[in-house]
């Protein structure tokens, strides 16, 4: 059986039209190489999404010390010593590249101050992203889900997918493949992300094609995310409610960051703050829905009302509560992958030719935690790096290589699927896999449940062979579920396998029965079905950029 609508072809397509896909298909198009990105969602139903001030405050983090080496060396700092010195060096030397193309493409910022205007949030960028991109003509085929990248002997030449309203084939032929789908925070009960968001699609597209996954265990997970309404649950609360003089409270009425952080108990890390809230609720200290409550009722209205209107009027909107009478209720909710698919530093190719990832699909810049503002910059430095990579990639082939058997194999997947009608509910198990991550992988892991949470995940993968789809006047979201749940399955068993491997706590990742650091496992950790998990060496720190982590690091100590 053929279903397939349409074919294109171009020089170099960009899957994921978020903040990093629009970047780097903008970098193609300037380059003057065509160039098709392709949709999951509608034209306006895409964003990136960052806490309100991450792109303000970039500028400054950027040059805190007035240099690009010290930015560099503050991002291997707060990554644990698991960054790639190169990923982090590349970011800090185009920091100031990337908000001049920002400018260029109409965005304000104040060039006495180096900092953005006022109030605005990654949203704005994506604002301006998308704003260039209609200025180039860029094509966007919405509403297409990827179901496979096509490949012929290691090398990418395009990808098969489906509309997700009538279900009609497309087959992109391209050079080269940008991909921009996120990260696997989905695979969590409580995310930030929203629901097509972040399924870990990326990661089966790269390892299905013969990329690898590095450090997939390293998962930042956010203190303040909502637990209801469910439509809103995982939204975060903006951490500047915390640095206003909020506190976090157990349902004993307990300030229990004292017991945590003795020395900045109203000021914890994320990681610590989280840590904390995560053992409140498991050791019963919890509220009754299961989370813990972020207070501000004992501050001056007045001083909520004109330092966090926002975070005021969200509430008021989403739960009907008005913050500066009630808390909140919040609990640890899976934020930022801070792994991804492994990348070379230099152009973000991958293992497979002409196969390149960016933004939070990829590894390598943040480690075992990230710089706030770096998530903003790295879509912008990586955008554009990967962009000229793929399009002088294309340019350089003197032929391209096709195979119908990869198009038919891909054909061959979505048809079976449609046809399948076995017993188990692809909603069920994706929500097994939910139960099972937070449950054994979440804030806090242990030998044990790692070891429980793979045999699960073999269950599950069994039960998945019997899995039905139903296509029903809603269209086809539920084939893209399916895919979905595969896309979580793979990476949730890189993500288990590597904090198996992982030994110690360090940064977002705790073991309970490995408290400490261990200095044999400053490694990166790369997964693939094939292999399972390697240890790879962390490359070396450059001498001037190791001095100035160690300033740093002496400074932090005098602090404590």
């Amino acid at each position: 059986m053929s279903s397939l609508g349409h074919q294109v072809a171009t020089s170099v397509l960009v899957v994921g039209t978020g903040g990093s896909g629009l970047r780097a298909a903008i970098e193609v198009a300037e380059a003057g190489v065509a160039v098709i990105a392709v949709a999951r969602h509608t034209a306006d139903g895409v964003h990136t999404a960052v806490p309100a001030g991450g792109f303000d405050e970039a500028p400054a983090a950027a040059h805190a010390h007035g240099t690009w080496e010290r930015h560099a060396a503050d991002t291997l700092l707060e990554g644990r010593l698991l960054a790639d010195p190169r990923t982090a060096e590349i970011v800090a030397r185009h920091a100031a590249q990337g908000f001049h193309d920002v400018v260029r493409y109409g965005r304000h910022v104040d060039g006495r101050s180096g900092t953005a205007s006022a109030g605005s949030t990654g949203v704005e960028v994506q604002r301006a992203l998308r704003a260039r991109a209609k200025h180039l003509a860029i094509p966007v085929l919405p509403n297409l889900y990827v179901t496979r990248l096509l490949v012929d002997d290691g090398t990418v030449f395009g990808a098969y997918g489906f509309d997700l309203v009538d279900g009609s084939r497309c087959l992109v032929h391209a050079d080269s493949v940008i991909l921009a789908t996120g990260g696997h925070t989905r695979i969590w009960r409580h995310t930030s992300s929203r629901r097509h968001e972040n399924t870990g699609d990326s990661f089966r597209l790269a390892v299905e094609a013969g990329a690898r996954v590095c450090d997939p265990e390293l998962v930042q997970f956010h203190p303040f995310g909502l637990i209801k309404p469910e439509n809103a649950a995982g939204m975060l609360v903006s951490e500047a409610a915390h640095r206003e003089g909020g506190v976090l409270l157990n349902n004993l009425g307990e300030r229990f960051m004292t017991r945590y952080d003795a020395e900045q108990p109203d000021l914890p890390s994320r990681d610590r703050a989280a840590l904390a809230s995560y053992t409140e609720i498991k050791e019963g200290r919890g509220s009754q829905a299961g989370g813990v409550w972020l207070d501000l009722s004992h501050l001056p209205p007045e001083t909520i009302l004109t330092r966090l209107p926002r975070v005021h009027q969200t509430l008021l909107n989403v739960q009907m509560l008005d913050i500066t009478q009630d808390p909140v209720e919040v609990v640890p909710t899976a934020q930022y992958s801070l792994g991804g698919v492994r990348v070379r530093p230099e152009d973000h190719g991958t293992d497979v030719n002409g196969l390149f990832v960016i933004g939070e699909a990829a590894s390598g810049l943040h480690g075992a935690s990230r710089l706030e503002a770096n998530s903003l910059l790295e879509l912008l430095v990586h955008g554009r790096l990967a962009g000229r990579a793929a399009a002088e990639y294309s340019a350089g082939l003197t032929a391209q290589r096709r195979s119908p058997a990869a198009v038919r194999a891909a054909e061959g997947e979505v048809n079976g699927l449609l046809s399948a009608d076995g017993g188990q509910s692809v909603h069920g198990l994706q929500r097994s896999v939910r139960h099972l991550m937070t449950e054994y992988a979440g804030v806090v892991r242990d030998e044990a449940g790692l070891t429980a949470g793979l045999r699960e995940l073999d269950e599950i993968e069994a039960r998945m062979a019997d899995a039905s789809v139903h296509v029903d006047i809603g269209g086809f979201q539920e084939l893209a579920y399916a895919y979905d749940l595969r896309a979580g399955v793979l990476a949730a068993r890189a993500t288990l396998a590597c904090a198996l491997e992982r030994r110690e706590s360090r940064g977002c990742h705790n073991r309970s029965d490995h408290p400490g650091v261990d200095p044999d496992l400053t490694v990166n950790l790369v997964w693939s079905p094939s292999t399972g998990v390697r240890r790879e060496p962390v490359p070396p720190i450059p001498t001037d950029i190791a001095e100035l982590m160690n300033e740093a690091a002496a400074d932090e100590r005098q602090r404590e």
